[in-house]
């Protein structure tokens, strides 16, 4: 859906993942319950550099406000009461200057439907709550091997807590969020490995690491990942480092055999190859008798001796 405003006149935005859920009061304030989850994965654009072709009918919202329908929806209506989380892109309509672009971030936005309480107004237990139950929901789907749908649930976990929450939090609130949000990261570099998008895998490892650089699984998964793109160093270097904190740990043994066995057979191809592009090595020729310079070196010392005893017989 566009939505614009006729003075500023961006032109928004493209259709984007929302999680649709329905937190109400509870029996107390801190209670939050979820009634209903649901969730639409779509794809950003491939050009998302220039504002999108709009040919429906615009609709007046306010008198600096219109509407275009870009795409029709998809999935169930959000509720009233719902908080939804949207990607967008939003460019100046006089001179098509892109100035904001979510999926470009990776930062979904919030949106509560009608009114309700929404991820600002939650206290740090509320929100470290509310990420946790997504986290599980994630997790659910995991095992189901539905792995988008695992990684969208993930991703709104990780949404309740950005970059401007994680930095005011210390201590144990601090911890807490951590134990929520770390976990979602690795998971969601787990579905990715699953999916072979291994970079951004490494790249969920890596905030991870940031945090916690002695964090096995995620030293784990990123050497996985790194192996699987033929950066056989770097992911050995990541092994080691897990097998330090947990030597015993059976997959990780493994992958460390696995790498060198393909080092061993890497040599071998290697050696095959220089010996096929330089050859054997040269062997020393035997010599070989010319019988005619036999017959005149026997000749020579025959000339030689009768020459001496010709010469001794005259004196």
């Amino acid at each position: 859906m566009a939505v614009v405003p006729e003075d500023a006149a961006p032109a928004a935005a493209s259709p984007s993942p929302a999680g649709a859920t329905d937190p109400t009061a509870g029996s107390s304030d801190n209670e939050i319950t979820v009634e209903e989850t649901s969730y639409v994965r779509t794809e950003p654009q491939q050009d998302g550099s220039v504002p999108p072709v709009v040919t429906t009918d615009m609709e007046v919202l306010h008198d600096k406000v219109k509407k275009q329908v870009i795409k029709e929806g998809q999935g169930k209506v959000p509720s009233k009461f719902s908080t939804c989380f949207v990607h967008y892109r939003a460019w100046v309509q006089s001179s098509v200057h892109k100035f904001e672009d979510t999926w470009q971030e990776q930062h979904p936005v919030e949106i509560v439907i009608g009114k309700g309480k929404a991820r600002s107004d939650m206290t740090v237990e509320e929100r470290i709550e509310a990420a946790d139950r997504r986290k599980l929901e994630g997790n659910d789907y995991f095992k189901e091997k539905k792995f988008d749908e695992a990684m969208q649930q993930y991703e709104m976990a990780v949404a309740y807590m950005g970059d401007d929450f994680m930095f005011q939090l210390f201590g144990k609130y601090r911890d807490m969020a951590l134990a929520v949000k770390n976990p979602c990261h690795l998971n969601t570099a787990a579905c990715l490995i699953k999916h072979k998008r291994f970079d951004e895998a490494i790249a969920q490892c890596s905030i991870v690491l940031s945090e916690d650089e002695t964090n096995v699984k995620a030293l784990f998964r990123r050497g996985k990942a790194k192996a699987e793109l033929g950066q056989t160093e770097a992911a050995r270097e990541d092994f080691l480092k897990a097998k330090k904190h947990s030597p015993e740990d059976k997959e990780i043994l493994r992958e460390l055999r696995l790498l060198a066995e393909q080092d061993k057979a890497m040599y071998q191809k290697q050696k095959e190859l220089y010996k096929g592009l330089f050859g054997p090595r040269p062997q020393p020729k035997p010599k070989t008798t010319n019988p005619l310079l036999v017959f005149w070196r026997w000749l020579v010392s025959l000339i030689s001796y009768l020459a001496k005893m010709f010469t001794r017989k005259n004196d």
